[in-house]
């Protein structure tokens, strides 16, 4: 018996521990996770790493193998009588492999590097950003189903009590005491009941399918969405991700500055060359001949007409423009700030009222309720009062759903 009875709860709360449910910052993760946008961080990164690769090279040696064979129409002679020195052939052969080593180029290739790095952090916080401009698109979805899903409670909540009223009106109607056509208007007003539930489904499926899309997370009527108690930092600072895409952009204003100071700096190479040809390094011998040679040269752009200057004063005037965008943001972000405050003020105010409105529709909806089992008011009547009560509370739902998307809304404004 007691296992049997272990088995019946089991079967009994298997429905509601397989159903699923999601949670508004579960969706914020999602769509931050899965939304196409977020594979372009990894491509970025590989790109980058390919690129670094590809600046790092310029430390390394670097070979080039060379070959010729050319005719010419007049060699150099020695015009000594009797000096029996052979002219060198008009045929001449040679192949070399050189090698080449930069051994210093004041910082370039470290300041490439480190430019590299900012303009992956750079679009990668673009990205971020794109993503984080998701959240308000979340929000909207995410309360709409929230408000269609309380807004079903509410109706089934209508239709049970007027199937309970539909149930006593005709006990009335057989005893005589209710008009024999009561109960036609409580059956008319449950199948417009019925007609509003599939709209509301309709609606529900719709914004849920739309929300699955964007997180990529499957979803169905089913889902249990959670309603959040979301709470506001009304004094806290801005933490929206856009300030850090300002900062990296400007620290890769200043690494491109110092890549191009850097341009101008003394390049200093060794080189090596090996040869085999004919005629070698020795014009006299006409004949194959292996040689080589080695040294190292200096290259350095003395004077350039300030160039160099006036680049990094051009790109310096861009950080100047980047502490402009940043409070214009700031100003734009407080704005609406400011705005969505006086919104969530406005609403509260509206829930104030509502209460006291369904607390005095109840009262109505009571005297009623109690009249049309006296036969004093018709059944239609009494739907009036009962649909009034309904509106209301219908009303005070979307009000505090209101709420909570416009609390929703002001967090993600400040970035909390």
């Amino acid at each position: 018996m007691k296992k049997l009875t272990i088995i019946l709860i089991f079967i009994i709360t298997l429905p509601s521990v397989a159903q699923q449910s999601i949670t508004l910052e579960e969706c914020y993760n999602l769509v931050t996770a899965n939304y196409p946008l977020a594979k372009q961080s990894q491509l970025l990164d590989a790109q980058n790493k390919l690129d670094k690769a590809i600046i790092s090279t310029s430390k390394l040696p670097q070979f080039s193998l060379d070959a010729q064979a050319t005719y010419q129409s007049d060699v150099i002679e020695i015009p000594i009588p009797n000096a029996n020195i052979e002219p060198l052939n008009k045929d001449q052969y040679r192949a070399t492999l050189s090698v080449n080593q930069l051994i210093y180029n004041g910082g370039l290739t470290d300041a490439s590097l480190n430019l590299k790095s900012t303009q992956l952090k750079t679009k990668q916080k673009q990205i971020e950003v794109n993503l984080y401009q998701l959240k308000q698109q979340i929000n909207q979805l995410y309360f709409s189903v929230l408000l269609a899903q309380e807004s079903e409670l509410l109706l089934n909540a209508k239709q049970t009590q007027l199937e309970a009223k539909l149930k006593e009106v005709k006990s009335g109607i057989k005893y005589g005491v209710v008009l024999p056509s009561s109960d036609k208007v409580l059956e008319a007003e449950l199948l417009k009941i019925n007609q509003q539930s599939q709209e509301l489904l309709s609606n529900k499926m719709s914004l849920i399918e739309t929300l699955s899309s964007l997180i990529s997370q499957p979803l169905d009527v089913s889902t249990q969405f959670q309603n959040p108690l979301v709470k506001t930092q009304l004094n806290s600072e801005l933490k929206r991700p856009e300030l850090d895409l300002f900062q990296f952009k400007k620290e890769e204003i200043e690494n491109s500055e110092s890549l191009i100071a850097k341009q101008n700096s003394p390049k200093l190479l060794g080189f090596a060359t090996g040869g085999y040809g004919n005629p070698g390094l020795n014009m006299l011998d006409n004949s194959f001949q292996p040689f080589y040679t080695v040294g190292a040269k200096l290259n350095w752009n003395v004077f350039d007409w300030d160039s160099n200057k006036k680049q990094r004063q051009s790109i310096a005037i861009n950080k100047d423009i980047l502490d402009n965008e940043t409070e214009i943001f700031k100003l734009n972000t407080n704005i609406k700030l400011n705005q969505q405050k006086k919104e969530i003020d406005k609403i509260e105010t509206f829930i104030i009222s509502d209460l006291e409105i369904i607390n005095l529709r109840k009262e109505v909806l009571k005297s009623a309720d109690s009249q049309l089992k006296n036969g004093v008011i018709t059944s239609s009547a009494y739907i009036t009062e009962l649909t009034n009560l309904y509106e209301d509370e219908n009303t005070l739902v979307k009000h505090e759903i209101q709420l909570q998307l416009a609390k929703a809304n002001y967090n993600v404004i400040k970035g909390l």
